[in-house]
C-alpha cells in the first residue's frame, strides 16, 4: 500500500470516529435547533393545527445580553519574559516589538469583533473555536508578505482525537473539515505538489455531517485537515485529504502549539463540547410561546360579542347602521339578545410574565441589567448592573484564557515565518549611545524603523499576560472629559494629555507629541566658539571689543560675610 492511500484511510478513520461521538450525543441536531430558536424560528416543524403561531423571542434578548456583557471589555496582549535574561535591556527592546506586532494582529484579524462571534457561538451551539494559519500570499506592506490569519469555526466542523477532554494542546489529533467546491480543491491540491492523478480522484462526495443546506449546491466534496503532534520534533504536522485522495501530504507547520483555541459556554463532564446557554431555557420559550397561541385563539373566537336571534320572526339579520329589522308580533325583548364576550383569566398574564421575568433574572438579565428600571439613583442602578454580571464572570475568565492561548499562537507563528522585518522602534532603543540624542535635541521617543529578525522569538522564553480594561459605564467621553479636567487644574502637562487621549480624538497626534517635546526639552548648553576656550564668561571674546553699561543693576551677593556691597545697602537703602 503507498504511503498516501495510508495516510488517506488514517485520517478518514479518525474522520469517521469523530462524526460517530458527535451523532452519539446528538450534537447536529441540538445545535440546528438552539440556531433556529435563537434567530425565531421556533415553531420549526411543529403542527400547529389551525393554531396561530406567534413568537415571543426572550431568549435572544438574554443571550445577547450574555454575549455583550462577556465581551464588552477592551482586551490587550502584553508579552513579558517568562525568565531574567543577562541582558535585560535587550529584553525589554523584544518584548516592546512583540507587543507592537500583537496590537496590529488584533486589528488586522479584528478579534473584538471575532470575540463576540466567538462567544455567540459557545452561547447558542454550546462551543466556541477559532483556528490560525500562516498566510503567505497577505501583503502586508511595500516588499512584505505573510501574515497570521484567523477565524471562527463552528463546533460541528471540529473533531478531538480525545473526545473525553477539553484540553486543546492534550489532543493526540484534531480535525477540521470543511465543504468545498471541487475545482477549486484540485488546484490547491496541484499548487502542492499533488500529480494530475491524484487530482482527478478528488470528485464530489456526500456530506457526512448531514447539513441542512446541502442539497442547494453541488459539486463539492469534504475536505479534511489532520493536525497532529509529532513526538520526534514536538511540533505540529498537518495533512489534508479527501474521501477519495490526498489533497496535500503531510508537512511540519514548524509550531509547537495547536493553533485552536476552545471555549465551552458551561462544561460537561467527560465531553469536549459543552452546554449552550439556549439549550436549558428552550422549554421556557416553548410554554410562552403556547400560551400565546392559546390566547390569541380564543381572543378570534370568543373575543367579540355575538347576536343570537328568533328565526321565526326575523328571516335575516343585518349588521348595516341605521337599518329597520321587521319582526313579526310577540314580545320585542325575546326575538335577540346579544352574548357578552368570554373573559380571558388574568392568571395567563401573569404566568407568561412570570416566566419570562424569571427566565431573565436566572441568566442574569435583570430588569436593571436590561437598563428596564427608572434611573432615580444612578449608583444604585450602577451597583445592581454590577452584580446582576458576577454570574457570567467565570464565563469572561474562560475567555480570557482562550485569548490568552491564542496570544501564545501568534507568538509560535512569529518565531516560525516572520524572519526579519522592518519593525517601528524609539531611536532611543536603535541609537549605539542614547546620551548624544538628548545632546542633539533629539525626542528619546521619536520612531525609526529597523530590521528585526522574529527568530529569536525562539531563543527567549515568554509566558503571556492578559491585561484587560473594564469597559467604562461612560467609555470614551468619561475618560476624555477626566483628562480635560486634569489638564485645566495643571495637573498633567500637555505631553501627558496627548498620550492618554483615546484615539480618533486628534488628528497627527504623534506629530503633536514629538513637537512638543522637543520644544519643552530643557536647553543644551552651547559649545564655545573657536577662540574662545577659556575664556571668564564677563569677558569680551579675543581679538578687540569694548565693554557695553547696559545699565543693569549689580546683583547683592548672596554668599556669607558682610561685604561692603550689603553694608551700602543697609545705609541708603540702594544698590546703585
Amino acid at each position: 500500500m503507498q504511503k498516501g492511500e495510508k495516510l488517506r484511510r488514517e485520517i478518514y478513520k479518525q474522520f469517521r470516529s469523530g462524526l460517530e461521538f458527535n451523532n452519539k450525543i446528538e450534537l447536529n441536531d441540538t445545535v440546528e435547533t438552539n440556531e433556529n430558536f435563537f434567530i425565531g424560528k421556533q415553531w420549526e416543524g411543529v403542527q400547529s393545527n389551525g393554531l396561530p403561531k406567534p413568537v415571543f423571542n426572550f431568549l435572544k434578548r438574554v443571550t445577547l445580553h450574555q454575549v455583550a456583557n462577556i465581551t464588552s471589555d477592551n482586551i490587550a496582549m502584553n508579552a513579558t519574559p517568562l525568565a531574567a535574561a543577562p541582558d535585560d535591556k535587550e529584553i525589554e527592546k523584544l518584548t516592546a516589538m512583540v507587543n507592537d506586532e500583537f496590537a496590529a494582529l488584533l486589528e488586522h484579524n479584528r478579534i473584538p469583533n471575532l470575540t463576540r462571534e466567538y462567544m455567540r457561538n459557545a452561547a447558542v451551539d454550546g462551543d466556541g473555536a477559532t483556528y490560525s494559519w500562516w498566510d503567505p500570499d497577505a501583503e502586508v506592506s511595500e516588499g512584505i508578505k505573510g501574515t497570521i490569519r484567523t477565524e471562527v469555526i463552528e463546533n460541528t466542523r471540529m473533531l478531538f482525537g480525545n473526545p473525553n477532554s477539553k484540553d486543546v494542546q492534550s489532543q493526540p489529533w484534531i480535525i477540521i473539515f470543511r465543504r468545498d467546491f471541487v475545482d477549486a480543491v484540485r488546484d490547491y491540491a496541484e499548487e502542492h505538489g499533488a500529480s494530475k492523478e491524484e487530482a482527478a480522484k478528488i470528485v464530489p462526495d456526500d456530506d457526512e455531517n448531514q447539513s441542512k443546506f446541502e442539497s442547494y449546491v453541488d459539486d463539492r466534496c469534504t475536505v479534511v485537515l489532520r493536525l497532529r503532534r509529532d513526538k520526534k520534533t514536538k511540533t505540529i504536522w498537518a495533512a489534508e485529504v479527501t474521501k477519495n485522495a490526498v489533497v496535500r501530504d503531510e508537512w511540519d507547520l514548524g509550531i509547537r502549539l495547536y493553533p485552536i483555541t476552545w471555549v465551552p459556554w458551561d462544561y460537561v463532564q467527560d465531553s469536549y463540547h459543552g452546554q449552550s446557554l439556549i439549550t436549558g431555557l428552550i422549554p421556557n420559550q416553548i410554554y410562552v410561546n403556547k400560551m400565546f397561541a392559546m390566547v390569541m385563539i380564543s381572543t378570534m373566537t370568543t373575543a367579540y360579542p355575538k347576536v343570537v336571534y328568533d328565526k321565526t320572526r326575523i328571516a335575516n339579520w343585518t349588521n348595516q347602521v341605521g337599518a329597520a329589522i321587521g319582526v313579526n308580533g310577540g314580545d320585542m325583548n325575546s326575538v335577540a339578545r346579544i352574548i357578552d364576550p368570554a373573559q380571558v383569566s388574568p392568571q395567563i398574564s401573569q404566568f407568561i410574565d412570570t416566566a419570562i421575568n424569571y427566565t431573565q433574572t436566572f441568566t442574569g438579565a435583570t430588569a436593571a441589567a436590561l437598563g428596564d428600571t427608572r434611573p432615580d439613583n444612578t449608583s444604585a442602578i450602577i451597583a445592581l448592573q454590577r452584580a446582576a454580571s458576577i454570574p457570567s464572570e467565570i464565563t469572561k475568565q474562560n475567555l480570557y484564557n482562550s485569548i490568552e492561548d491564542l496570544g501564545r499562537i501568534y507568538l509560535e507563528f512569529m518565531a516560525e515565518y516572520y524572519g526579519k522585518r522592518p519593525v517601528d522602534v524609539p531611536i532611543k532603543d536603535a541609537a549605539e549611545d542614547p546620551a548624544m540624542l538628548e545632546f542633539a535635541g533629539i525626542p528619546a521617543n521619536q520612531k525609526v524603523v529597523v530590521d528585526f529578525d522574529f527568530s529569536r522569538l525562539k531563543k527567549v522564553p515568554m509566558q503571556m499576560r492578559l491585561d484587560v480594561g473594564a469597559s467604562s459605564y461612560w467609555s470614551e467621553i468619561a475618560s476624555t472629559q477626566t483628562l480635560d479636567n486634569l489638564l485645566q487644574q495643571d495637573k498633567i502637562d500637555l505631553i501627558d494629555y496627548l498620550e492618554r487621549i483615546p484615539e480618533g480624538y486628534i488628528s497627527k497626534r504623534q506629530e503633536l507629541i514629538e513637537k512638543y517635546s522637543a520644544a519643552m526639552a530643557p536647553a543644551q548648553p552651547q559649545m564655545p566658539m573657536p577662540g574662545m576656550e577659556g575664556a571668564a564668561p564677563d569677558m569680551p571674546p579675543r581679538g578687540g571689543g569694548q565693554l557695553v553699561d547696559t545699565g543693569a543693576q549689580e546683583p547683592i551677593p548672596t554668599t556669607r560675610g558682610y561685604s561692603e556691597l550689603q553694608r551700602k545697602v543697609n545705609r541708603t537703602g540702594l544698590t546703585e
